[in-house]
């Protein structure tokens, strides 16, 4: 009675914490800003994001997690035990028990950091579950079937496709290319096109104004401001969609060989049941304009995007969590099962 169940989707861009009997009940980027003097965290989440850019040179926000995996143990520590404790605002409960997803790549150095930094933030007992898995789940797919489903989870740091059946992963793959790398591309392009630097910030929002993966109607152009490399003074440039589109084509195409690389190391069977029950996108870069259709393209695979794909990874620890899941006889990666 004294336990609090708690499931993290721990992700590059953003952290999403949900508890048992109550659902999502946050969702915050995954920035955390501190005071380099003295080492204390200034601000957490969206606080901290408004902050990138904009800070004295004693404050710095951070990002603390790279390409899927904690690049800053410390910060990320520090972080986690923010949202956990917010989570539990109010409560009484002196146990926490906690599920997280990891790449499904990662290393075991990396999935131990993970587990050391949930230790820290105040979790007795541990569950990691790998995030293709945990977002088939949440996206509704009849993964403890044996039957064949494809989910392909495209984050901030990591995109991961994977085949699953009899409630495992029967083939996966991991590539640390995602929507940051998006943004990264919508950075360099206008820097070498129009001579003007912009930060990672504008970056995301041309990406989700008029970014695309394929020509849509109704395209327009955004304005947008930045620092004139030439002369270093402020400057306006007008971007067009095509633009956009053009400067992110080589990183959606990293993303769908990684896909088509999948598909062939697919057993046959399973691959005839792929071919009738189509792809199954998720993460908040699965939303860009036309990805599904231009995926559907190149691979002749029916796709679709989940519901609430950027909820999915945490909807699968939230499942996880009820009793009779499904997930009794899954092989964790690390930690201790929940009884």
């Amino acid at each position: 009675m004294f336990t609090r169940d708690i499931g993290v989707d721990l992700g590059t861009a953003n952290t999403l914490v949900c508890i048992k009997g109550k659902g999502i009940i946050m969702r915050e980027p995954s920035v955390v800003a501190y005071d380099v003097r003295n080492d204390a965290v200034r601000a957490v989440g969206r606080e901290a994001k408004d902050m990138i850019g904009r800070t004295p040179g004693s404050i710095v926000a951070v990002r603390p997690l790279k390409d899927g995996v904690i690049a800053d143990f410390d910060v990320t520590t520090a972080m986690l035990k923010r949202f956990v404790r917010e989570a539990l605002k109010g409560s009484l409960f002196s146990r926490v028990r906690m599920v997280l997803c990891i790449p499904a790549g990662v290393t075991e150095v990396e999935s131990r950091a993970v587990y050391d930094a949930a230790k820290q933030a105040g979790a007795t007992d541990i569950d990691l579950i790998e995030e293709p898995m945990a977002a088939a789940v949440g996206a509704g797919l009849p993964v403890w079937d044996a039957s064949g489903n494809m989910v392909v989870d495209i984050g901030g740091g990591t995109s991961e496709v994977a085949v699953i059946s009899l409630g495992d992963i029967v083939t996966a793959q991991s590539i640390r290319v995602a929507g940051d790398d998006l943004d990264e591309s919508i950075v360099n392009y206008i820097r070498k096109k129009h001579n003007l630097l912009i930060g990672e910030r504008t970056a995301e929002q041309i990406k989700i104004e008029i970014g695309s993966a394929k020509e849509y109607e109704g395209e327009t152009t955004i304005e947008i401001k930045g620092r004139n490399l030439v002369d270093g003074l402020p400057k306006n440039v007008i971007i067009s969609a095509s633009e956009v589109r053009s400067a992110m084509s080589d990183t959606i195409a990293q993303i769908i060989d990684v896909i088509r690389s999948t598909l062939e190391k697919t057993p046959p069977e399973l691959s005839a049941d792929i071919i009738d029950r189509g792809i199954t996108l998720t993460g908040g870069s699965a939303m860009l304009r036309g990805l599904a259709e231009l995926i559907a393209e190149e691979t002749g695979m029916p796709v679709t995007v989940a519901a609430n794909p950027i909820d999915c990874v945490v909807l699968g620890t939230a499942k996880r969590l009820e009793a009779n899941s499904g997930f009794e006889n899954y092989v964790f990666r690390r930690g201790k099962r929940f009884r």
